[in-house]
């Protein structure tokens, strides 16, 4: 932690220019988030609490209709809680299979590394909605009967956002001293003993960057539902059907505000497991 310099004392001239610079080149930064997601955000929860007419005309009135409408209307709570299931479901398989691949990755020579993140990425260069199509054609030819179903939507979320699972693991477990690798050996663990006991607990933080990058845009995901789930309903569906096909912005926008508080609980839930956070796994 950085100590504070006693009153009267000024930093000097260098360390206060350099602050100065670092200030200037965040100035973009804060302009693109306040123009991209805090005003947006802000629009979205104005829109869900204004007075809407049946022309689609908004009055300046306070008002709870939206949400009352969502939370009466039991089939599109029950479409929220299908798509939060998928998505953990989604979540869960991303990370039985991205976390023994972002270790394989880490433990590689430094050039395979970079060959194998170059083939868990290389997908990601392809439109999601042609990477949908494509696995859409493979259904078809080799499991027709499946397309529509849970098992069809989850496999299609994880080929999606594998990839989202992977890197921020891939990252924590690459910056791990090797030599805690020989320490827990010198003491007398196995290699499944060291994973459980010091691998896992230090990339925990990359554990959980990977389900929340993998989470949030699978429960709201517009394109695997609509065509590996046969034009199936979830969460994002009714988001999109609400507010472009019917011009209902104040109840989509209440859904959205409704959907993005259960999902910031969840990731509150989630951060409290980590023990370690804020850990560098280079220290003692």
């Amino acid at each position: 932690m950085q100590k504070s310099l006693p009153f009267g004392i000024r930093k000097p001239k260098k360390e206060r220019t350099k602050q100065t610079i670092e200030h200037l080149l965040g100035i973009p930064y804060y302009i693109v988030l306040g123009t991209l997601i805090v005003i947006p955000i802000l629009m979205m929860i104005l829109y869900s609490i204004q007075s809407e007419t049946p022309d689609g005309v908004f009055t300046i009135a306070f008002t709870l209709e939206h949400y009352r409408s969502f939370f009466e209307e039991t089939q599109f709570v029950r479409l929220m809680l299908e798509s939060l299931y998928l998505a953990f479901l989604a979540t869960l398989l991303t990370l039985v299979i991205g976390y023994p691949l972002s270790y394989l990755i880490a433990r590689s020579n430094p050039r395979t590394q970079v060959l194998l993140i170059l083939l868990v990425t290389a997908p990601m260069w392809i439109n999601m909605l042609l990477r949908t199509r494509a696995l859409q054609q493979v259904f078809e030819m080799f499991a027709p009967d499946l397309l529509g179903s849970n098992l069809a939507i989850v496999t299609g979320m994880t080929y999606i956002f594998l990839p989202f699972m992977v890197l921020p693991i891939y990252t924590v477990l690459s910056k791990i001293d090797p030599a805690l690798y020989e320490s827990a050996a010198d003491l007398g663990a196995t290699r499944f003993q060291t994973i459980i006991k010091v691998i896992l607990p230090l990339s925990l933080s990359g554990i959980l960057s990977g389900i929340m990058m993998v989470f949030l845009p699978a429960a709201t995901t517009l394109v695997v539902p609509k065509y590996l789930g046969q034009g199936r309903y979830l969460i994002g569906n009714l988001i999109e059907n609400a507010m472009i096909q019917q011009g209902r912005f104040g109840y989509g926008s209440a859904i959205a505000i409704v959907l993005s508080l259960v999902i910031m609980g969840s990731i509150y839930l989630i951060k409290k497991v980590d023990k370690y956070q804020g850990v560098d796994a280079h220290e003692d």
